[in-house]
C-alpha cells in the first residue's frame, strides 16, 4: 500500500508543542485528541514521544537526545516530524513500522495488535562493536535509542531512582544493619541515569559525595530536587559529609570534577568511605570525558580526533577503576552500576577490573527472580491528580508490602515530576495485572484520565546483558538473547501498544539486547484484555527465564501461580 503523509503536525505546530523554527518540543496535555482515528491507543504513543523530548525530561532535546550518552527517540528531525504526521493519521488498526527511529511503513492488522513495533540498533553480531556501529550512524543508516529513550517510556530521573533506592536498600541491608545512616557513599554521574544516585543514597540515610564533570547536570539535579548542594572543592564535599555522617544524617553534595581524577585522590587520602560506585557513560567512550581537560577540551578532541579521544577515555576508566578496586581492599563496599565501567578497564589493560560485582548480580537478581521489576505509569492527560490518585490505590492494594509503602510515600515527599505526571514501582508476577487491571477500571469510570503504562528495560525477562542484568546466571546463560526477543515476541502477540527491541542500551554496543513496551489504558473493554495479558506474559516470562536458569525462587512461584512451564521440574 502507498501511504501519502500530510502535514498534520502543524496542528501541533499552532499549539505550540512543537516549533521547527527552534528544535523544541513540549509534553501534550489536556483531554483534546489530536489523532485523526479519534483513538487514545494512538494518541499516547504521540503523547509519550513528545514526553520524552520535553527539555524537563530530555538531556539534550534539540539533538534528539533523551538521556545515556547519546540515547535518541528518533533518528532525525525528518524522521520525528513523519513520524508525528503518520501517527496523527493513521487508522486503529494500522500498525507503524519503525526502523532505528525512522518510520519505515504502516500496515493494516487489527485493532488488538501493537500500533507500532520498532528496532534500534539491532547489527550482525560479527560486526556489533562501536566503530562499525557510529560508522553506519554516520551515514544516517542507524539510531542508539539506548533503553526507554527509543522506546519513549522514559519518564525523567524517577525512572530509575527506585531501582536505585531498592538497591542501596539492598547494600544497607546485608552490610549496615539495614541503614547507610553514619556512612559516606562516594559515586559519580548526575546524567539523566546516575541523577538518580544522590537522592536514592539520602532517603537510605547516607551522605552522598557524587562526582560530576558537568555543572549543567549539577544544576539540573538541584533544580529537580534530586541534589542537595554541591561545591568544586574536594576538602569542602569531605567536610560535609563527614559532618552529616557523624550525626546519621543524609545529604547528597555534588562535586564538581573529573572522577578518574577524584576518586584516586580520596583513595590517596585515606577518607573514611563505606560504599563505592559509578554511573557515568562509560559504556560509551565518546560520552565518558578523560582526565585532566575542561568540558569544553573534551568536546573539542571529541570531534576532531575521536580515536585519540576514545584511547584517553579508555586510560581514565582504568584509573577510576583501578581506584574503585583500592578503596574494596581497605574495606568498601563497591560495585559497579551496570555502565560496563569494568570490561571497559579490563580493555585499557587493567586485570583486576572484574574484582567487584554488577550490581543486578550483588543486590537486585532475587528480585528478578520472582518476576519483580521497574514498574511504570504516566498521565497522559497531565493530570498530577491521576498518580495522586493512583499512589493512594498502590499503597491500598499492596499494603503488605512495607518497603513498597515506604517507597511510594518518599516519592510522594522528594519526586518532582519531569513532562508528564509518572510514577514508577517494583511490582511482580501477578501484582501488574491485577493494578493494570485497576487503573483501566479508574479510567473507565472516569476517575482518571487516560494512562500509559511501561517499564525499564533492565527487567526481569527482558534483557541478556553479560555485564549487567544476566551477569553470573547460574546456569552460565548470561550471553543467551533468545529472551529479549521472545520477550518483544510474547508483548506483540499479547497486545501491547507499542514494542521495542534494542541492542546496547546502558552498556553499549555489543553488549546487549533488550526489549521494551508501551500500553495505554484508556477505560475500554480492549484495554481489559491488553492489560491482562501483556501484563501477565511481560513478567511471565522473566519467572520462566529465572527458573529455567536453576533459580528455586522461580520455580515455586511457578508451581504457585500455575505457569505452565513444560521443560521445568515442578518438584
Amino acid at each position: 500500500m502507498v501511504i501519502m503523509f500530510g502535514r498534520p503536525i502543524d496542528k501541533l505546530i499552532q499549539k505550540g508543542y512543537y516549533d521547527p523554527s527552534t528544535r523544541s518540543v513540549r509534553a501534550i496535555r489536556g483531554k483534546e485528541l489530536h489523532v485523526e482515528s479519534g483513538d487514545w491507543q494512538i494518541e499516547g504513543a504521540l503523547r509519550m514521544l513528545f514526553h520524552v523530548l520535553d527539555p524537563d525530561v530530555a538531556k539534550d532535546p534539540k539533538n534528539l537526545i533523551v538521556y545515556g550518552g547519546t540515547g535518541k527517540a528518533c533518528r532525525n528531525w525528518e524522521a520525528f516530524e513523519t513520524i508525528v504526521d503518520t501517527l496523527m493519521t493513521m487508522k486503529s488498526d494500522d500498525t507503524l513500522v519503525i526502523q532505528s527511529g525512522k518510520p519505515v511503513a504502516v500496515f493494516t492488522t487489527h485493532r488488538l495488535a501493537p500500533r507500532i513495533v520498532m528496532a534500534n540498533a539491532l547489527l550482525v553480531p560479527k560486526w556489533a562493536d562501536w566503530d562499525y556501529f557510529l560508522e553506519l550512524e554516520r551515514k544516517g543508516l542507524t539510531m542508539y535509542g539506548q533503553m526507554t529513550a527509543g522506546c519513549w517510556a522514559y519518564i525523567g530521573t524517577q525512572g530509575i531512582l527506585q531501582g536505585t533506592y531498592e538497591t542501596f536498600a539492598y547494600v544497607a541491608e546485608k552490610h549496615f544493619q539495614g541503614s547507610l545512616s553514619g556512612r559516606i557513599v562516594l559515586t559519580a554521574g548526575l546524567g539523566e541515569m546516575g541523577g538518580a544516585q544522590p537522592l536514592a543514597i539520602k532517603m537510605n540515610g547516607g551522605a552522598a559525595i557524587v562526582v560530576e564533570v558537568d555543572k549543567r547536570m549539577i544544576e539540573r539535579r538541584i533544580r529537580f530536587g534530586y541534589l542537595d548542594t554541591w561545591t568544586d572543592s574536594i576538602d569542602s564535599a569531605i567536610d560535609l559529609a563527614e559532618r552529616y555522617s557523624q550525626r546519621g544524617e543524609g545529604i547528597s553534595i555534588g562535586l564538581l570534577g573529573n572522577a578518574a581524577e577524584v576518586y584516586p585522590e580520596l583513595l590517596r587520602r585515606g577518607v573514611n568511605i563505606s560504599v563505592v560506585t559509578d554511573q557515568t557513560p562509560a559504556h560509551d567512550p565518546l560520552s565518558y570525558v578523560p582526565a585532566g581537560m575542561s568540558l569544553e577540551e573534551a568536546m573539542e578532541l571529541r570531534s576532531r580526533d575521536p580515536e585519540r579521544y576514545k584511547r584517553l577515555s579508555l586510560e581514565s576508566m582504568k584509573r577510576q577503576v583501578e581506584a574503585m578496586v583500592g578503596f574494596m581492599r581497605r574495606g568498601a563496599v563497591v560495585f559497579e552500576y551496570g555502565n560496563n565501567i569494568r570490561k571497559m578497564a579490563y580493555e585499557a589493560g587493567y586485570k583486576d577490573a572484574f574484582s567487584f560485582p554488577g550490581f543486578v548480580q550483588a543486590y537486585i537478581r532475587p528480585m528478578f527472580e520472582e518476576g519483580r521489576g521497574p514498574f511504570r505509569w504516566a498521565s497522559l492527560t497531565g493530570d498530577p491528580r491521576d498518580i495522586e490518585i493512583l499512589d493512594d490505590e498502590v499503597i491500598e492494594m499492596f499494603k503488605h508490602n512495607r518497603r513498597l509503602v515506604r517507597w511510594v510515600e518518599n516519592a510522594r515527599r522528594y519526586v518532582k515530576f519531569q513532562g508528564l505526571p509518572s510514577r514508577v514501582v517494583w511490582l511482580g508476577y501477578g501484582e501488574r495485572s491485577l493494578f493494570g487491571l485497576r487503573i483501566n477500571e479508574l479510567v473507565k469510570r472516569g476517575v482518571i484520565g487516560p494512562i500509559w503504562i511501561g517499564r525499564d528495560h533492565l527487567d526481569t525477562g527482558s534483557v541478556a546483558s553479560p555485564y549487567r542484568e544476566t551477569e553470573g546466571m547460574l546456569d552460565g546463560s548470561d550471553a543467551i538473547a533468545d529472551w529479549p526477543i521472545l520477550n518483544a515476541l510474547l508483548n506483540t502477540a499479547a497486545g501491547a501498544t507499542w514494542v521495542c527491541v534494542h541492542h546496547g542500551g546502558g552498556v553499549g554496543i555489543g553488549y546487549s539486547i533488550h526489549a521494551g513496551l508501551g500500553l495505554v489504558l484508556d477505560g475500554t473493554r480492549e484495554s481489559d484484555l491488553r492489560a491482562e495479558r501483556v501484563l501477565t506474559v511481560d513478567p511471565g516470562l522473566g519467572v520462566v527465564r529465572h527458573a529455567d536458569a536453576g533459580y528455586e525462587t522461580s520455580k515455586r512461584i511457578i508451581r504457585e501461580k500455575g505457569i505452565r512451564a513444560p521443560s521445568i521440574k515442578q518438584s
